[in-house]
């Protein structure tokens, strides 16, 4: 799917785009309040802007604009609108845009080129681990392009590795579109429950929202943590709601490639003048046939360096490089330009840190100073909380070893995992019982907020019961259970472990 405008000369690149920047304008002038009020005030006559080069003869369009008028950048009547999506709010106030019919045919395409920028192809099977709801375009984006390119897609969303791993082993797909630190925790869920998943048939990740390169291209430490153990190929991707366009890396990994149909970029200094060949400053868009809402020589807040330089992939147009830092996130500190990014990474280089929160203030000399706060892991072998976590797994092994079979009153709808009534007592604490993890998260609920009365509905054989006794043993805990047969196995469970405050009751409800 790579279009010819991609491999064509910078000759005839550079001619499409000024004819498109022509339509453009030429559209914004005629359909939008906001360029249309800009263009008046400034006094530009939009025949006069002919080049690429002339684009400096117009305003820039910031962040602030958006907020403030964000209803006179639309350029079509609501009922043409088909989407309508947010952008996250980084550097302030979210902003909705909406899409007609056309900008969705549009985002389709610019996904489908992208990803065949990074090897995707007709025939493989993509995995979307990021959500398509919420007014979020990324994930509506990634699903248009991937039916476009008539590519199989397994929408799971974001999070709970558990799920993530079902689908992994049960369709087989090829490729995740994913956050890169999530990686890490699919890695840490397949060693702690034996999934090799060298050997499961992924071959790449589309990576978003991290960066997985530094300035020279080599990986961060964060995209090395992940490949030193999973072998499959990271793809960075840049894009934002607002350009509505993507810049995807091929397999040789040294920028995002630009799609010159779709979007006009610069990167600009502080006096919003194009900095020097292989400079760094903001980069600034001009986006491409856009209907609803289109926008001129916008600023990301994004600070980024170009790169002309020939890819080997045949590519002819510029890339853009990994992200240095917000502009509203840049630090002085002790006469050194420093962005946050550059300190994640070096905190991600230790791995007895749990968490970390980057503090940055101004002092009352107008200096920046930082302040990191730092979790570190504790040892799992002495720590008290996983003395009791040792607690809840004897607890569940000492059941699911229990091979007797009880008869069990269904209520309800009935299981849907059990076709007779006479069932095992470790196949209910397979199938039935709360989780692992999920019984660890209800004793540090509890833990934390030390309810002294608890009211559970729904016994089973006590595997919850237990996390809550340990999470309060002061709490007075009643438990309720439809079956009498189970509560009698759960009763004579939570004994033998020796919890004293639960009150058994074998009742409906």
């Amino acid at each position: 799917m790579i279009p010819a405008i991609v491999k064509a000369s910078l000759s005839e690149i550079n001619a499409l785009q000024e004819q498109k920047l022509l339509e453009v304008l030429t559209y914004v002038n005629q359909n939008s309040p906001f360029y249309k009020r800009l263009f008046a005030k400034e006094r530009i006559v939009v025949g006069n802007i002919k080049t690429i080069e002339d684009l400096q003869l117009l305003p820039v369009t910031t962040k602030e604009d958006l907020q403030k008028h964000n209803d006179d950048f639309l350029c079509v009547p609501t009922n043409k609108i088909i989407d309508y999506t947010t952008t996250s709010g980084t550097l302030g106030e979210p902003v909705t845009f909406g899409l007609t019919d056309k900008d969705l045919d549009r985002l389709a395409y610019n996904e489908a080129i992208s990803f065949d920028c990074a090897g995707i192809k007709e025939g493989d099977v993509v995995q979307l681990m990021t959500t398509i709801d919420r007014r979020f375009m990324a994930g509506l984006a990634y699903f248009l392009g991937l039916r476009k390119m008539k590519v199989g897609v397994i929408r799971v969303g974001a999070g709970i590795p558990e799920l993530q791993w079902d689908s992994i082993l049960k369709y087989k797909p090829t490729y995740l579109i994913t956050v890169p630190s999530f990686l890490l925790k699919l890695i840490g869920y397949a060693e702690a429950n034996n999934i090799d998943y060298n050997n499961c048939g992924i071959k790449g990740a589309i990576c978003i929202g991290e960066s997985l390169r530094n300035q020279d291209f080599s990986m961060t430490i964060l995209s090395k943590k992940i490949t030193d153990k999973w072998n499959i190929k990271l793809f960075s991707t840049y894009a934002s709601t607002e350009m509505s366009t993507a810049f995807t890396e091929c397999e040789h990994s040294i920028g995002g490639h630009h799609h010159p149909e779709l979007i006009i970029v610069e990167v600009l200094d502080e006096n919003n003048k194009p900095v020097k060949n292989g400079e760094s400053g903001e980069l600034t868009f001009t986006t491409l046939g856009i209907e609803a809402m289109p926008l001129v020589r916008f600023k990301t807040g994004d600070i980024v360096q170009l790169h002309t330089d020939p890819c080997s992939c045949g590519r002819n147009t510029l890339r853009v490089g990994p992200v240095i830092g917000r502009k509203q996130q840049m630090i002085k500190y002790k006469g050194t330009t420093l962005y946050p990014p550059a300190m994640i990474d070096i905190l991600n280089n230790f791995d007895n840190i749990d968490n970390y929160i980057i503090i940055i203030s101004t002092n009352e000399l107008g200096t920046d100073e930082i302040l990191i706060r730092i979790a570190v892991k504790q040892d799992p072998s002495g720590s008290e909380q996983a003395k009791q976590y040792q607690v809840l797994k004897n607890y569940r092994n000492s059941l699911l070893e229990n091979k007797n079979t009880i008869e069990v009153t269904d209520f309800g709808a009935g299981s849907k995992v059990f076709k007779s009534n006479t069932r095992q007592i470790a196949k209910i604490a397979k199938t039935a019982g709360i989780t692992r993890k999920r019984a660890e998260l209800l004793f540090r609920i509890t833990n934390y907020f030390q309810p002294s009365t608890i009211l559970e509905i729904g016994t089973s054989l006590g595997l919850a019961t237990s996390a809550l006794a340990l999470g309060n043993i002061k709490a007075s805990i009643t438990t309720l259970e439809g079956c009498p047969n189970t509560m009698a196995i759960a009763k004579n469970q939570l004994q033998l472990f020796n919890f004293e405050n639960i009150n058994c009751i074998a009742t409906e409800f």
